[in-house]
């Protein structure tokens, strides 16, 4: 199956993702195949054999230079291909963020990431809001807006079954967005090493169905839907 051996997609944007992960893995292996066949090729045809005498190759700079250039334009071809198809990709994931009328900020600090949900009057910094540690729910098929910001080190928000991955910085507010279509739970790690217990920053995304998300909602605030 294709790269199978990557984690479940369960996002709407991750077939994009997953299909520039497939374009670069492929070309990397054909142009690995290539280098190493041609050099195999090498070793055989010029190798040292008793009572033959090495061979003479003259140097002719148009020849050696080609050696050089031609892979080097067929590298910015490639490379161009590849940035021809991932531009599209990009301002999807990181660009047009959608409208929703759900908005989540995470913290990173050490070692831990602190999920906040503003309440029911949408707004952050008010009595309604609602935190939580290494925990944060969203509904199944609807976008979540996100901001993303660190309190102390550079940490690496990551969602492998949703192909989002964002590293966040101390001092800024990032905007992403994730769109999760199966309810279910999933992991949620820091993917930078930001110190010592880095490598128990884990957190748990748990995606709602429509019926589990007006659920809780109404238990934490009494009722009341953003």
């Amino acid at each position: 199956m294709f790269l199978s051996w990557l984690p479940e997609n369960i996002s709407s944007f991750g077939r994009d993702i997953d299909g520039i992960i497939g374009l670069i893995y492929y070309i990397t292996l054909a142009w690995f195949v290539v280098t190493m066949g041609t050099l195999l090729v090498f070793i055989v045809r010029y190798r040292r054999r008793p009572g033959q005498a090495a061979g003479y190759v003259r140097g002719e700079r148009l020849r050696e230079a080609a050696w050089i250039l031609v892979p080097c334009l067929l590298i910015l071809v490639l490379d161009l291909w590849i940035d021809f198809k991932g531009a599209a990709v990009w301002a999807k994931v990181k660009v047009d963020l959608p409208q929703s009328d759900v908005h989540v900020k995470v913290t990173g600090k050490q070692f831990n990431w602190v999920v906040t949900y503003p309440g029911p009057d949408g707004k952050f910094g008010t009595e309604d809001d609602k935190t939580f540690l290494d925990e944060m729910h969203v509904p199944a098929g609807k976008p979540v807006r996100l901001t993303l910001e660190a309190k102390d080190v550079i940490h690496s928000f990551f969602l492998p079954n949703l192909r989002l991955k964002q590293d966040v910085l101390p001092g800024r507010a990032i905007p992403a967005w994730l769109d999760a279509m199966k309810p279910g739970q999933y992991e949620m790690p820091c993917a930078a090493l930001c110190g010592m217990g880095h490598s128990g920053m884990k957190a748990t995304l748990v995606v709602h169905d429509a019926t589990g998300w007006a659920t809780w909602v109404a238990e934490q605030w009494s009722g009341e839907k953003k």
